[in-house]
């Protein structure tokens, strides 16, 4: 029965999940609602705990979920977690003790090809996930478990390896999507948290209409996600900070590009780009939180040479 019992609590969990995904839209989710779970048979399973990897008791054997802890700025994560050469999720071991029964269970993951729940921390309190994850390989040199993320959900018998190329390239592809859904929305959460939910231009409040602008573009060696290289915008100023219209010096004032400036098109042009020419924008109040000075001139540079 306990094979059974077992996939039958982690579809429940994985139709939890999608409720909760309709339920906050594009949003992540409180770690209150996962700390909470849901009911199966008159009992109570959570879905996150204290530590990373996490087994209900419901589960005698095998985790539940697994979790990368939300970063904190000038902070290092409690767990290396990332992603390695080859684009799946490397997930640090419990400790380093490979026989940790937490470590025991992911290696019982692997070799059952159990499904799991990835969860990462976007911020203090808020989760993304992404479910099924399956973990591939094992390395013990590095106290690394390889996950992969997958988007196929079915009965037990689906999730057996028929055809490993095929399985391979997908999970690869499923991981490259998410991987890159975690950067943009932790990237967003962050840069607007530290802005308190305000456009740096324009000061325009509705959250469903800010976004987050990189100083240095991702492509660029220091175009990391973090706050110091991001500005949080409303659609239209970043828009335009993206196509250089406007741009802002490392002195944090705002300049508008020269042609736009003497164009004249109406009060919408006038009041949303114009008259923004050398005002300041506002930032946040923690200095290792203001936007990088050094990428502010770069980007400034790149804004001079466009106009």
């Amino acid at each position: 029965m306990i094979p059974d019992l077992d996939a039958a609590v982690r579809l429940r969990a994985f139709e939890f999940l999608t409720e909760q995904r309709r339920r906050f839209g594009e949003g992540s989710i409180p770690r209150t609602i996962l700390e909470r779970g849901f009911d199966f048979e008159n009992t109570r399973v959570p879905l996150i705990g204290p530590q990373g990897i996490f087994k209900p008791a419901i589960l005698p054997e095998v985790p539940l979920t697994i979790t990368t802890a939300p970063p904190v700025e000038h902070r290092d994560r409690p767990y290396d977690d990332g992603f390695d050469d080859g684009g799946l999720l490397r997930y640090r071991y419990r400790g380093t003790d490979p026989a940790h029964r937490d470590n025991v269970g992911l290696r019982l993951a692997m070799h059952r090809q159990t499904p799991l729940i990835y969860l990462h921390g976007i911020i203090p309190g808020l989760y993304e996930a992404a479910w099924p994850v399956f973990v591939v390989d094992n390395r013990p040199e590095t106290l690394t478990f390889i996950v992969a993320i997958d988007d196929q959900v079915g009965a037990p018998g689906v999730w057996q390896v028929n055809d490993p190329a095929a399985l391979t390239a997908r999970r690869q592809y499923v991981t490259a999507v998410v991987r890159q859904r975690l950067h943009q929305r932790g990237f967003r959460q962050r840069v607007i948290r530290a802005y308190r939910q305000c456009c740096a231009i324009c000061r325009l409040r509705h959250d469903e209409l800010l976004e987050a602008a990189h100083i240095l573009p991702d492509g660029h060696p220091l175009g990391e996600p973090t706050v110091p290289n991001g500005l949080a915008l409303c659609k239209l100023h970043h828009a335009a900070f993206d196509c250089y219209i406007i741009g802002v010096t490392p002195d944090l004032e705002v300049k508008v590009r020269l042609d736009v400036l003497e164009e004249i098109d109406g009060p919408m042009l006038h009041h949303g780009l114009q008259g923004f020419q050398d005002s300041r924008i506002h930032v946040p109040h923690p200095d290792h939180l203001k936007p990088n000075r050094d990428f502010l001139a770069e980007r400034y540079n790149r804004f001079r040479k466009a106009s």
